[in-house]
């Protein structure tokens, strides 16, 4: 693949979570082009397969549930008879519920049929949390163990959610926010250990995830896409080549051996923007 720069990352062991998704198998194409050793983690075992036979010998395909102890301690130890300890950690397991999801923006008393806030189901609002939240703790615990003496970098996925929430999606909001403040808690509780924790927080990408909520089915862009470009100064949705340079850049210990404890927006302008 084509990167907009590149860094030297041979001495890097990286495991990324979710790479069996769109954003994080490209990050693990773009960490390997610049001599990483990637281990692609994703409970769907022949997506993270599918791009690391991509990527070839650099990488490696772990079947691994982010909510379970026992299987990320799993993945860890494949990683490690593989190439040693882990010295590089992504976490991008993460989404969204349909049951967490509202149908309305408002609040009203005459829609009929609508599943509101009231509607909303604990059993999505838990799922969301955890695979957001709870996945991200947990696979920290298990991989900064291998950074703690040697130091490291962690790289969590936030989202502009982190920032404003969006109408519809209370629970990954609240999750994604989550994420910014544990990021900054890392910073801040490894700093000693020369572990730096920083996170990247996209704009709007389409993704496999999101692509009913922005397009309808013959392919014409929704009235949420309106919104969303209309509050994007750049008026376009993001390329995940977009987000590569700023991987790149904080992946190199030389670029960014500083930096920590930040949530970096890649978003268009959308963060900035008021609307006037």
């Amino acid at each position: 693949m084509k990167v907009p720069f590149k860094v030297d990352l041979k001495n890097k062991v990286v495991a990324v979570t979710g790479a069996g998704g769109i954003i994080c198998s490209e990050f693990a194409k773009a960490l390997a082009v610049c001599g990483a050793k990637v281990a692609l983690l994703d409970i769907n075992y022949e997506a993270a397969k599918k791009y690391a036979d991509e990527i070839g010998e650099n990488a490696l395909a772990i079947c691994c549930n982010c909510l379970e102890n026992s299987s990320i301690i799993e993945a860890k130890k494949t990683i490690n008879e593989a190439w040693g300890k882990v010295n590089f950690l992504i976490n991008g397991a993460g989404g969204n519920n349909p049951k967490a999801t509202c149908d309305n923006e408002y609040m009203t008393s005459d829609l009929e049929g609508v599943k509101d806030f009231f509607a909303l189901d604990e059993s999505g609002l838990k799922f969301v949390f955890d695979l957001n939240i709870t996945s991200a703790f947990l696979v920290t615990q298990v991989f900064a163990e291998d950074m703690v003496k040697t130091g490291g970098n962690i790289i969590n996925i936030s989202s502009m959610n982190a920032y404003r929430p969006l109408t519809k999606i209370p629970a990954y909001s609240a999750a994604k926010a989550g994420i910014s403040n544990f990021t900054q808690w890392l910073a801040v509780h490894f700093a000693p250990c020369n572990i730096r924790c920083n996170a990247i927080a996209p704009g709007f990408f389409v993704t496999n995830q999101n692509q009913k909520l922005l397009f309808n089915e013959d392919g014409t862009p929704t009235a949420r896409t309106g919104k969303i470009l209309a509050a994007t100064p750049m008026k376009k949705f993001g390329e995940i080549s977009d987000l590569t340079g700023t991987l790149l850049w904080l992946a190199d210990d030389d670029a960014s051996g500083f930096v920590t404890g930040t949530v970096i927006p890649v978003d268009g302008g959308f963060s900035a923007y008021s609307g006037v």
